[in-house]
């Protein structure tokens, strides 16, 4: 993770939600990001892509990575 402000955790979110697009289906993409989320990130790491996204500093991170992230 960058300590410069999570720019990886941007980065990673959006991979995993690339990945979950493939599925077709929108509200099966974000319980799938999120599932993932749950399941291989530290609740610390949830935390702080979380953070950013109220701070309005994840300007990069898809829609479909952040209603995952805001589904937690």
């Amino acid at each position: 993770m960058s300590g410069a402000g999570g720019t990886d955790l941007v980065y990673m979110a959006n991979q995993i939600a690339r990945f979950f697009e493939t599925q077709g289906d929108a509200a099966a993409a974000v319980r799938g990001v999120a599932d993932h989320l749950k399941a291989f990130w530290s609740p610390d790491m949830r935390a702080q892509l979380k953070a950013r996204i109220a701070a309005g500093e994840a300007k990069d991170l898809s829609p479909l990575a952040k209603d995952a992230v805001t589904s937690l």
